[in-house]
C-alpha cells in the first residue's frame, strides 16, 4: 500500500467499496455508465449517476440489465470507456451480451457484485458464488480477465487496472467484488489514492493514413498481423466502416464460417491473452521460509484468511498466505512460487463446493488441497485455523 509523504496533509473519508469502485472508474476516465439497480451493486449505480454527469460524463438508468450492456457496448464502439455494474441474476442475463463483446473486440468494464444464489437467492447476504459464472461464461471457454478486490482502497485501484487491461486488450473485464466488500464502509486516505488514469485503446490510425481504400478497408478494426496483435480500434460512425458483427467474421468483419483466416480470428482472440499472461499478475505473496502450508483466498474471505495466518503465525506455526486478485487468468508462476515446499493447501471461499479450489487444484500437482467453504455467512479466521489443524483451536 502506497505510504503518504509525512510532509502532506492526509485526508480521510468513510466509503464502502462499491463507492470506490465507482470513483475508481471515474479516475480511469469512465465516460458512460449504463446500469439497473440491484442489491448488492446499487451502490456503483448510484455514485455514478450523481458524479459522472458532472464531469462531463453519460450516466444512464436503463430499463433492465440486458439494455444496460448493451447501451455501454454501444457507447464504447464509438469510443467511449464505457462500465456497467450488476449481480448474479442481473449477470445471467447480460452473458449473450459480453460475448458479443468479446467476438467484437469491444472493450467494456462489468461490476459483478455476488449474492447468495442461484437464481434470485439472497439480495442481502453476501457470497462468493459466482467465480466461474463469471470466468466460463462464454461458448469455447475463452478467458476473460476477472480481477477481485478484498477491500474499498482495492476496489478503487483495481477499477482502474481493469480499465486499463479492457481498453488495451480491446476485452470485457470483470471487476468481481462481493456484498461485504461493496457495502461495508471503511475509512479511506485520500492523501494516498493513485492519480493515474487507465491507459487508452491504440486508435486506428491506418484508416486516415492509408491512401487506398481497398488498402484501408482491409486494415480494418479487426486486421492483425500476427495472432498476439491487437487490433487497432476504429469508432462506429468512423471516416470508415466498422462491421461489428456476433457471427464468426474474417479480419474485415465479414461473416463466414470454417475459412482459415476466421479461424485465425477466433484463435486470436484467446491468443491476444495468453500472449501476455505474465501481465495479468496481481497478487500479494504472504511467503515464509520452510513454511509448509498454503492458504490461498480471494476477495472479503481473504481478510478472515489473513487474520488466521496470523494468529496461527503467533503460536510458532509457519504458513504461507496467498491472496489472489487476478483471479483469472490464473497467475500460474505465482502460485507455483509459493508452492515451494508446500506439502497442504488450504483454499478458503464463501460457496459450498470449492468453485476456485477446483480450478486451482490442477496447478498444485502433489500437493494435498483442502478447502473451507460456508455460504450464509462469511467464514471466519477460526474456522480457518480449524481446518489448518483439523482439529479446534486453541488460540496461544
Amino acid at each position: 500500500m502506497p505510504q503518504t509523504p509525512s510532509h502532506l496533509p492526509q485526508s480521510f473519508r468513510l466509503r464502502s467499496g462499491n463507492q470506490m469502485m465507482a470513483e475508481g472508474a471515474l479516475q480511469a476516465g469512465c465516460t458512460f455508465f449504463a446500469g439497473y439497480p440491484i442489491t448488492p451493486a446499487t451502490g456503483i449505480f448510484k455514485t455514478m449517476i450523481d458524479l459522472l454527469p458532472a464531469r462531463g460524463g453519460i450516466a444512464l438508468s436503463a430499463p433492465d440489465e440486458i439494455s444496460a450492456i448493451a447501451y455501454c457496448i454501444g457507447a464504447s464502439m464509438r469510443g467511449y470507456k464505457a462500465m456497467t455494474a450488476t449481480s448474479g441474476p442481473g449477470w445471467a442475463l447480460m452473458i449473450e451480451s459480453v460475448q458479443y463483446a468479446l467476438m467484437t473486440e469491444t472493450p467494456l468494464v462489468v461490476a459483478l457484485v455476488q449474492r447468495l444464489g442461484p437464481s434470485t437467492g439472497g439480495a442481502t447476504q453476501g457470497a462468493q458464488g459466482d467465480v466461474l459464472l463469471a470466468e466460463y461464461c462464454t461458448s469455447g471457454g475463452y478467458t476473460l480477465p476477472v480481477l477481485c478486490p478484498t477491500n474499498a482502497r482495492e476496489c478503487y485501484e483495481l477499477t482502474i487496472l481493469a480499465f486499463t487491461w479492457s481498453e488495451l486488450l480491446r476485452i470485457p473485464v470483470i471487476l468481481l467484488s462481493d456484498k461485504e466488500t461493496g457495502m461495508t464502509i471503511e475509512s479511506i486516505n485520500d492523501t494516498s489514492l493513485s492519480r493515474s488514469t487507465s491507459q487508452n485503446r491504440p486508435a486506428n490510425f491506418a484508416f486516415r493514413d492509408l491512401g487506398s481504400y481497398n488498402r484501408s478497408d482491409r486494415r480494418g478494426t479487426y486486421y492483425f498481423d500476427v495472432p498476439h496483435e491487437i487490433p487497432p480500434f476504429a469508432p462506429v460512425g468512423g471516416d470508415r466502416k466498422v462491421t461489428a458483427t456476433g457471427s464468426a467474421h474474417d479480419k474485415q468483419g465479414r461473416l463466414q464460417k470454417n475459412s482459415t483466416e476466421t479461424l485465425d480470428v477466433l484463435k486470436h482472440l484467446e491468443q491476444k491473452i495468453h500472449w501476455r499472461l505474465d501481465d495479468f499478475v496481481s497478487v500479494v505473496s504472504d511467503l515464509q521460509p520452510s513454511a509448509t502450508t498454503l492458504v490461498v483466498s480471494y476477495g472479503v474471505t481473504a481478510r478472515a484468511a489473513q487474520s488466521a495466518v496470523i494468529q496461527a503465525r503467533n503460536t510458532g506455526e509457519r504458513i504461507s498466505l496467498l491472496v489472489i486478485h487476478s483471479l483469472f487468468p490464473i497467475p500460474v508462476k505465482k502460485l507455483t512460487h509459493a508452492l515451494q515446499g508446500v506439502d497442504t493447501v488450504l483454499v478458503a471461499e464463501e460457496n459450498i463446493s470449492g468453485l476456485y479450489r477446483s480450478v486451482l487444484e490442477r496447478y498444485c500437482k502433489g500437493k494435498k488441497v483442502r478447502g473451507v467453504n460456508k455460504i450464509g455467512s462469511m467464514i471466519t479466521p477460526e474456522e480457518i485455523l480449524v481446518a489448518l489443524f483439523e482439529e479446534p483451536w486453541q488460540p496461544a
